[in-house]
């Protein structure tokens, strides 16, 4: 975290030793230490503290290190969509595997096990959305950025958000589409299996 060096930093503009600090904001000198140094991180009243001393606002003390929390949290939100991705993928090729075997050795039983498989992928599939909300993602060059852990520049996210007006009226309307197409084809196999 860059706290430290923006409090060694401010210390040394002000003239001031690790003790004087300590004694202005009410710590001992190892805490001034140890925030210097990366050990421990200064609590909010702490902050608001030295801020006061320093004659500088909380951002200007910290806006560093919230630009690299908030990359922290990007990745991990990167690698949590990326491996429910993976695991909503192999999910839904299994379930469609499974149903003619299913079908054949176990009939009306074999469609119901089916239907039940059928969920799994579906849960993942709900937070992936969710993970998509959050993250402000809709179109698929979105997706496709973000899964990389890259952002899209300005011109590229206005192009996107120009689209989205009609994706919204698109994505039911294949939805529809092909889950008409997956009972067609359900239904076929089921004739040629019987």
């Amino acid at each position: 975290m860059e706290i430290g060096s923006q409090i060694k930093k401010y210390r040394g503009a002000q003239g001031l030793s690790q003790e004087a600090l300590a004694e202005k904001i009410f710590v001992t000198r190892q805490t001034i230490s140890n925030w210097e140094t990366g050990k421990s991180y200064p609590d909010v009243h702490s902050l608001m503290l030295l801020g006061g001393v320093f004659n500088v606002s909380l951002d200007q003390l910290v806006k560093e290190d919230i630009d690299i929390m908030k990359k922290e949290i990007n990745k991990a939100d990167v690698a949590e969509f990326n491996r429910l991705g993976r695991i909503f993928s192999i999910m839904f090729v299994f379930s469609l595997l499974a149903f003619i075997p299913l079908y054949v050795f176990l009939k009306t039983t074999g469609l119901t096990i089916w239907a039940g498989l059928n969920l799994i992928p579906l849960g993942f599939g709900f937070r992936l959305e969710k993970l998509k909300k959050a993250n402000d993602l809709h179109t698929y060059r979105e997706i496709v950025a973000f899964s990389e852990g890259k952002t899209l520049d300005d011109i590229q996210t206005q192009r996107e958000i120009g689209k989205r007006p009609y994706q919204a009226v698109l994505k039911p309307l294949a939805g529809a589409a092909a889950g008409l197409v997956a009972a067609a084809i359900a239904g076929l196999l089921i004739k040629l299996i019987n």
